[in-house]
């Protein structure tokens, strides 16, 4: 009897020593601390690995991530400057940096992050007008991660980015905004219509400035080769007329040398005299200003001077 007590005392003993050696070993995996204490106090913070601690003296108090974080906050009703009711909700990114401070220097962080993102969010949004805010959640977001940022910069939490996903005017607000943007669009579709028809008429302006440019080009073409072809007819014209004055010149001049070569040859007779005569008297004839008074022995001898020149004409000719 007093051996099986004792048995069942070992046993006990060995479960004990099993078990405190098993919660003695903690391990910590990745992206993840645990916060140590020793008799309620602080002691480390556990990083990630094996570790071993002292059973019933220490104890791991809480695990928390440090991996970066999504807080969705949700849509909070805000005034804006001009008295507009607006709903607004928010997603802050953010990540633990300091464990320690995270779970004692506040009692819970996610909650003092939603509130301080709620709160400086009013006191932003509340001093710009509808307009702003909806045209600048850059800056809002920009102002509200700085702020935030300092907050929870106490508790060990640093806020890597707050976006603002929604904005939510009341129905009447949306319903003006659409007929405004409905304006806005007609308006410009009208701007963009009188610029093409203003586009279309400089184009078709310009087209009929080229096509009569160059119609009157054409027609001084035009001018200047019929001038050069009038000036190239009468610069013909005047060498045909020269020409025929040459050829004249010459046929005189040709009936000039043959009567001296007749006179060179006969001499100077009384033939050739009435030749000349007859010649003078014919030049004189054709002038209608002159007038001839010839006595009568001298028309009855033309005959025979006539007769004498056919004559000398004839053999000279043979």
């Amino acid at each position: 009897m007093n051996g099986l007590i004792a048995l069942i005392v070992v046993v006990i003993i060995f479960a004990i020593l099993f078990i405190a050696l098993f919660s003695s070993i903690k391990i910590v995996s990745t992206s993840n601390v645990m916060i140590l204490e020793r008799f309620g106090q602080f002691r480390k913070v556990l990083q990630p690995g094996w570790h071993f601690i002292i059973p019933f003296a220490e104890r791991v108090v809480r695990r928390i991530s440090t991996k970066q974080q999504i807080l969705d906050i949700p849509p909070q009703t805000v005034i804006t400057k001009d008295n507009v009711n607006i709903s607004v909700d928010n997603v802050i990114f953010y990540r633990v940096i300091n464990a320690q401070d995270a779970v004692y220097n506040i009692e819970e962080y996610q909650a003092g992050i939603v509130y301080s993102t709620i709160t400086n969010m009013r006191n932003i949004i509340g001093n710009l007008v509808l307009d702003d805010v909806l045209s600048g959640r850059d800056r809002i977001n920009s102002e509200l991660l700085q702020v935030i940022d300092e907050i929870t910069d106490a508790y060990g939490i640093k806020i890597l980015s707050v976006e603002i996903k929604n904005i939510n005017p009341p129905m009447e607000i949306q319903q003006a905004m659409e007929k405004q943007m409905r304006a806005e669009r007609d308006k410009r579709a009208v701007i963009l219509q009188a610029e093409g028809d203003k586009q279309s008429q400089i184009a078709r302006a310009e087209g009929e400035k080229q096509a009569a440019i160059l119609q009157a080009e054409a027609t001084k073409q035009a001018n200047i080769r019929m001038a050069e072809g009038m000036r190239e007819s009468q610069i013909l014209e005047a060498e045909g007329k020269a020409l025929a004055i040459r050829q004249i010149a010459d046929a005189d001049a040709a009936a000039i040398e043959l009567v001296n070569t007749a006179i060179l040859t006969s001499g100077t007779n009384e033939v050739v005299i009435a030749l000349k005569q007859v010649e003078a008297l014919k030049e004189m004839a054709l002038n209608p200003a002159n007038k001839l008074i010839l006595p009568n022995e001298t028309l009855s001898s033309l005959g025979s001077i006539a007769a004498i020149g056919d004559i000398l004409k004839n053999g000279l000719d043979k």
